[in-house]
């Protein structure tokens, strides 16, 4: 599915709906791998919880999250699979949950995020 917006203004959009959904607990983002032609993609990757790094993709409008390990990832799943069927509210939500699973409860409580 293709959206009718350009992959820079998709990017932005989705770094807004993550930074209002987490607040302080992400940051330093990185847009790259953006290109319309010949279909919309790109990669947003950013520091979550100062603990993972997660990396968003777009690709002819299905999105995704993972942990990034290296050259690889760790998928986070997520029932919000089409960017123009996706509530980004939920998406984030699931996100949260799936990152929060991961790291340990004493971490979250020290910094104030449990």
């Amino acid at each position: 599915m293709q959206n009718k917006h350009s992959a820079k203004e998709i990017a932005k959009i989705i770094i807004k709906k993550l930074k209002d959904n987490f607040d302080e607990k992400i940051g330093s983002f990185s847009v790259y791998n953006i290109t319309d032609e010949p279909y919309s993609m790109f990669n947003i990757t950013f520091d979550a919880y100062e603990y993972y790094f997660i990396t968003f993709s777009y690709n002819r409008g299905s999105i995704g999250c993972s942990i990034t390990q290296g050259q690889y990832g760790i998928e986070l799943k997520n029932s919000q699979q089409w960017y123009d069927k996706a509530d980004l509210d939920i998406f984030c939500r699931e996100l949260k949950e799936q990152i929060e699973l991961r790291i340990p409860d004493k971490f979250l409580e020290y910094n104030g995020w449990k």
